[in-house]
């Protein structure tokens, strides 16, 4: 009986080529520039060279908008549970607590009573560092009761959203907040209040599909992503070559998908213009 050969499937690391040094998070990706925190903070997160937008946490979104102190967060106990025991890699709880430590966010989204240039509104603003900002049933929950307490105390909803779509650690449960939101809006319309929707980079998938691009007014910050899938899976999908800007901002605007883009230094003037204009209505 011959004996079966044996191949070596092992890895040579003795010549492999070292990891490209990691960058400072203050490094802009466009042009290269270094800033400090004090610095960036100072221009709102914005590349003072070439206009480039860096994330924005969602507490620090309410201070660059909102006046000072007129903030008041609602519904910050919410957590989100894990009916479906999900494990991957790590069970979903672990995750969870990890989002939470890392943020001090008890999910993706933060709702509450503001003044924006002491125009009275409800803001709704999403935080993609608290798992991608993906929509599981608080942030619907969230959402919902930001439409609720609009409509009761008369005022617009401002939403800044920044996600990837629904959180498939719940599975159905996320996929059921894109109806739930969809009615939340409904409601709020109802009632006469009116929604803002300022779509940051990323707005993907179920948010996008959902409350996002619902608004009577929708705003985008430039180069933002704002598209169902990601150019990369509509390419392959497709197998066709895709436009340089498909999916951004730019695209959407070009398109008639969104009524303005606005840098982050405007952004706060426009939203005070735009509340004002609605609060005469």
């Amino acid at each position: 009986m011959v004996e079966a050969s044996r191949i070596d499937v092992s890895i040579e690391h003795k010549h492999a080529p070292e990891p490209p040094p990691k960058k400072h998070p203050n490094t802009c990706p466009t042009c290269g520039s270094h800033f400090r925190d004090d610095e960036l903070d100072a221009a709102l997160r914005v590349c003072t060279h070439c206009g480039h937008h860096f994330p924005v946490k969602a507490r620090k979104r309410i201070e660059q908008l909102a006046d000072r102190g007129s903030f008041v967060e609602e519904a910050a106990d919410l957590r989100s549970a894990d009916p479906l025991d999900f494990f991957d890699l790590r069970a979903y709880k672990e995750r969870l607590a990890e989002a939470e430590i890392a943020t001090g966010l008890g999910d993706a989204m933060v709702i509450g009573s503001a003044t924006i240039e002491e125009q009275p509104c409800e803001l709704a603003v999403m935080d993609f560092s608290f798992m991608g900002g993906s929509m599981g049933s608080v942030t619907g929950e969230k959402f919902a009761r930001a439409c609720e307490s609009a409509a009761a105390a008369g005022m617009p909803l401002v939403t800044i959203s920044a996600s990837g779509g629904a959180r498939m650690q719940e599975g159905i449960l996320a996929l059921m907040q894109l109806p739930k939101t969809v009615c939340a809006v409904e409601e709020l319309h109802e009632s006469g209040c009116a929604l803002l929707s300022v779509m940051a980079h990323p707005t993907t998938g179920g948010l996008l599909a959902s409350f996002a691009s619902l608004g009577d007014v929708l705003l985008a910050e430039p180069g933002a992503l704002m598209s169902f899938a990601g150019p990369r899976v509509v390419a392959q999908t497709t197998r066709e070559k895709l436009p340089d800007d498909f999916g951004l901002a730019e695209s959407n605007l070009r398109f008639g998908h969104v009524d303005a883009i606005v840098r982050r230094p405007e952004l706060r003037p426009t939203l005070a213009r735009l509340l004002r204009l609605f609060g005469e209505s």
